[in-house]
């Protein structure tokens, strides 16, 4: 028989060592190293079992595929978007998100959902009593008779449950608030996640019951327990937005039954949540009159294209060193596009404090939105208005030229639909250009104001 050695492993990533240490140099994670003992040397054999009946390999062509039309729809469009169609029997979905982001809110309602198209539903809390989960239902209006709610943190008792109601449709909320004997450590834990993620999937799978799952997420936004808890499950979504406003979105990072680019969009109200299958006026302002500093692109959210006003006020100062504030746009972008417009076009803000904001609390990430930044800069700097038929997308690079963006056709069809009559893109070859017509088209668009009067 081979010996047994003493070694440490990482919980996280399962790096081993022959020495303790604090943080596990595979990835980084801080007290996952711990001790385990492990068998050393090489089994030379090992013992086959018998296949049980039905369980044998099979040719690929002799299984039969399985339709799209057996996809579950939950109820709500835009988390069908997402997963790509609806609920596909016996998939693990994954869903995180910050705290008070709304996820319990969410799933309540795809329960509330799913039991008036009379599916039975069983809604696990760990978190919360049934009379609290009751209440909240009242105030969501999702009281239904076909949706049960138990109040659980022992995974048997869950297990139990399930059993007993024989749902066709599970929610648990949350994994790292359930425990198993079977698993040492406090809930929360490595080991307890795993033991328990595993053990619904195994649920999950052997029965076609789909469950989906919340999970609570780290200070950095990351999911939190091993690593191993997304590779286990199929579809991992994240649910997120600012807790100051009430839009709200729902992405796919993982999903192996459909696209992981797609975009849901909600909105939190006070009697629940709401699918927004139009944001295309959220980001923008009301102000139908022309002002300085403002300027509309249209930004890709997965496969959503989303038009985003940028709003730019530029300020004179005496100070030494000007301010710079952004909100929802990168602060190093926009110093960079500064140092563009400074160099490349002559304007002159060394001497002036510049402010950068989106409208409705979108965040622009992409570098599609420097066109429409460095117009709503130019625009505030210079005192001229860009009209609000103009939008405009592209990517600025150090030498002052536009670069084009992906999915530019896609862009160029939303503009042209919510009535965007002027485009300024990566057809213009500098920023020197691309202001030169953006400036143009007010002026005529201000002749035109002006013939109507007269």
């Amino acid at each position: 028989m081979p010996k047994a050695s003493v070694n440490y492993r990482c919980s996280d990533c399962g790096w081993t060592t022959a020495k303790w240490v604090g943080r596990c140099p595979e990835c980084q994670a801080w007290g996952t190293v711990a001790e385990t003992a492990q068998a050393t040397g090489v089994l030379r054999a090992v013992k086959p079992v018998t296949i049980a009946a039905g369980r044998e390999a099979r040719a690929i062509t002799d299984i039969a595929p399985v339709d799209g039309a057996n996809r579950r729809p939950s109820g709500i469009g835009e988390f069908d978007r997402v997963l790509g169609g609806g609920i596909v029997p016996g998939a693990a979905i994954l869903l995180s998100g910050e705290p008070g982001v709304g996820k319990s809110t969410l799933l309540l309602e795809v329960a509330s959902r799913a039991a008036r198209a009379r599916n039975r539903v069983l809604y696990v809390s760990a978190e919360e009593s049934v009379s609290q989960v009751r209440m909240r239902a009242e105030r969501t209006g999702a009281v239904h008779d076909e949706l049960y709610l138990a109040s659980e943190t022992d995974l048997s008792t869950i297990v139990a449950q399930i059993d007993a109601v024989d749902p066709t449709l599970v929610i648990v909320d949350s994994v790292q608030t359930v425990s198993s004997s079977s698993a040492e450590g406090i809930a929360g834990g490595p080991s307890q996640v795993r033991e328990v993620a595993s053990a619904l999937i195994r649920i999950a799978k052997e029965r076609d019951l789909p469950i989906l799952i919340v999970g609570h997420v780290t200070k950095d936004g990351s999911i939190a327990g091993p690593r191993l808890l997304e590779h286990l499950v199929d579809v991992v979504c994240q649910f997120e937005g600012d807790r100051q406003t009430a839009l709200r979105f729902i992405r796919a990072l993982k999903n192996r039954f459909g696209p992981t680019d797609e975009v849901g969009c909600f909105e939190m109200a006070g009697d629940g949540i709401a699918e927004v299958t139009d944001p295309s006026g959220l980001f923008l302002s009301r102000n139908t009159t022309p002002v300085s500093g403002t300027c509309v692109t249209v930004a890709m959210e997965g496969r959503r294209p989303l038009p985003v006003e940028v709003q730019a006020l530029v300020v004179g100062t005496t100070a030494p060193n000007p301010r710079r504030v952004t909100n929802g746009v990168d602060a190093s972008r926009v110093a960079m596009l500064l140092a563009v417009l400074e160099r490349r076009a002559g304007i002159r803000l060394g001497d002036k404090d510049v402010y950068v904001s989106t409208v409705g609390g979108v965040r622009l990430t992409e570098p599609g939105a420097d066109l429409a930044i460095a117009l709503a800069i130019a625009s505030a700097a210079t005192e001229r208005a860009i009209p609000h038929t103009l939008a405009a997308f592209g990517e600025i690079s150090l030498a002052g030229e536009i670069r084009p963006v992906v999915s530019g056709k896609q862009r160029t069809a939303e503009a042209a639909r919510l009535g965007f009559t002027t485009r300024v893109d990566d057809r213009s070859a500098t920023v020197r250009e691309a202001l030169r017509l953006a400036f143009m088209a007010a002026s005529t668009d201000r002749e035109r104001e002006l013939d109507a009067a007269f």
